[in-house]
């Protein structure tokens, strides 16, 4: 007669029973690794786990926890890394604007002035209406997930990161400067702001998690170099899902609601609550979780297992 449940004395014989066979597993494997008792003796510790662990949550449990839990704790524990990030690229920025509009031969050397006034008149406002919303959110999106993924996945190596706020932010900076020599920054900042707020803060989000995991390999703090690798890798991976996610909200802001014809005031006022969402998100959810005790990183049964022994 099969039982859901256990009693106390039958719960630890099962323990014992689970840690005593894959202690034998592990001996045959390196012993005499017979392929039918090897077969046998997997099939049983695979069977024992799932009754010793439990059986795994509902992928859509999974990621609702995710959501809810996981990327906001893991967003909460890096702020300062990507806010440091974020204060550091819109001041480049910002220096980098002021010099190209107040020196016409840094002008010059950016684009010739015939395309610099169309860049300025027409260029910069159509670029926003070029395609069809839906396939320019998919284009959108598509960049700056791959700006990200580089932040993300080079992390480790910190200078490809550097590099890659650098290009960006010039660019950034140029295009304002030229804009503001063409007294047009009001037309800069209504087109790039209802997007450009969230779609920022997820490449900041992005590169700080890459500076962080950078970091990690050259000061582990307390842990080893691999087990804090390790855990902040797991991390990254998980801050690298949910960037993906911010960066789909603010390409559909850009797609459909910075070119719509809606008044400037509003199109500004939806890039700010969609920052404010993620900024209250970040520090409600965020810091609940933390408190709660979570890093971002998976949980213990995920993480993978040590090597069971009997004492």
């Amino acid at each position: 007669m099969h039982r859901s449940r256990l009693s106390g004395a039958e719960a630890d014989e099962l323990v014992t029973l689970y840690q005593r066979t894959a202690t034998h597993l592990s001996v045959i494997r390196s012993a005499s690794p017979d392929p039918a008792l090897v077969g046998r003796l997997s099939t049983l510790v695979a069977r024992g786990r799932a009754v010793v662990t439990g059986s795994r949550s509902p992928a859509w449990r999974q990621a609702a926890r995710f959501l809810v839990v996981g990327f906001p704790a893991a967003l909460y524990l890096s702020w300062r890394w990507w806010a440091s990030v974020g204060v550091a690229v819109i001041g480049v920025a910002a220096l980098v604007a002021a010099w190209v509009a107040g020196n016409p031969e840094v002008q010059a050397s950016i684009a010739a002035p015939e395309e610099a006034r169309r860049l300025v008149e027409r260029d910069f406002a159509a670029y926003y209406s070029s395609n069809p919303a839906g396939s320019f959110a998919a284009q959108v999106w598509t960049n700056n997930a791959w700006v990200a993924a580089v932040c993300l996945i080079s992390g480790v190596l910190l200078l490809p990161v550097l590099a890659v706020l650098w290009l960006n932010t010039v660019n950034l900076g140029a295009v304002a400067g030229l804009m503001a020599a063409g007294g047009r920054l009001d037309v800069f900042f209504g087109l790039i702001t209802p997007h450009g707020l969230l779609e920022l803060t997820a490449v900041f989000v992005a590169a700080g998690a890459g500076l962080q995991l950078g970091w990690t390999l050259i000061d582990p703090g307390p842990l080893r170099r691999s087990e804090a690798l390790a855990a902040q890798g797991r991390a990254t991976v998980g801050m690298a899902l949910g960037v993906t996610l911010v960066l789909l909200v603010s390409g559909v802001i850009e797609a459909f609601v910075t070119p719509s014809p809606l008044p400037t005031w509003a199109r500004i006022g939806i890039g700010l609550l969609a920052e404010a969402a993620f900024l209250a998100y970040v520090i409600v959810l965020g810091g609940r979780a933390v408190r709660a005790g979570e890093t971002g990183d998976v949980s213990a049964a995920e993480g993978g297992d040590l090597a069971p022994t009997v004492g």
